[in-house]
């Protein structure tokens, strides 16, 4: 059972929301986050889908607030990015991600220390009944291992065991030779 103490989910969200927030929604969220997170509470927060943004974000209502989720620990091919190209695998990432979200109950799971990114989006482990959705994207070939900013992370072995099981046997992003790089992919679909 993913577990954490409330006192440590509250300083690590709130210490994050800071740098983010203006000081009156400081204190809204944290009241929000206290309410989620309480001491020997599973730290899964429930939430409703309100739209899929790409292969490794989504748009989610928590407690009638509506919130971009940042699929912690992966990257998924560019589709929407205005610096760069429709990137190969990033159509079928994003309706793959869709089939997901769509297919049950939706939560998230925070790390400590990792709660947004630079652009205040939420980073989450994201759960469809129970389940991680990134370990699928890694095993089925439509991410990679990324963005590892501030470890220990909880499931980062997990998700590289799963990216390693698409690498072996070469499915979908592991199919062209150095797509997939340190920093992103190369190649877009007019490349194909």
């Amino acid at each position: 059972m993913r577990k954490r103490t409330g006192a440590i989910a509250m300083i690590a969200a709130t210490t994050s929301i800071a740098f983010y927030s203006m000081p009156s929604q400081i204190e809204e969220i944290a009241q929000e986050i206290t309410l989620q997170v309480t001491e020997n509470q599973a730290s899964d927060v429930p939430v409703t889908l309100v739209y899929i943004i790409d292969g490794d974000t989504i748009k989610v209502n928590v407690n009638g607030k509506m919130e971009t989720v940042r699929y912690l620990l992966m990257d998924t091919p560019e589709s929407k990015n205005p610096k760069t190209c429709v990137q190969l695998y990033a159509k079928e990432a994003f309706l793959r991600n869709s089939e997901l979200v769509k297919s049950g109950t939706l939560t998230l799971e925070f790390e400590q220390g990792n709660t947004r990114d630079a652009y205040g989006r939420l980073l989450a482990y994201v759960f469809i009944d129970g389940k991680l959705i990134q370990g699928t994207l890694l095993r089925e070939g439509y991410a990679r291992v990324a963005y590892i900013m501030n470890p220990p992370y909880k499931y980062l072995e997990t998700f590289r065991k799963e990216e390693n099981l698409a690498k072996r046997e070469k499915i979908n992003i592991w199919t062209r030779l150095h797509y997939v790089t340190n920093w992103g992919f190369n190649g877009c679909l007019h490349d194909k």
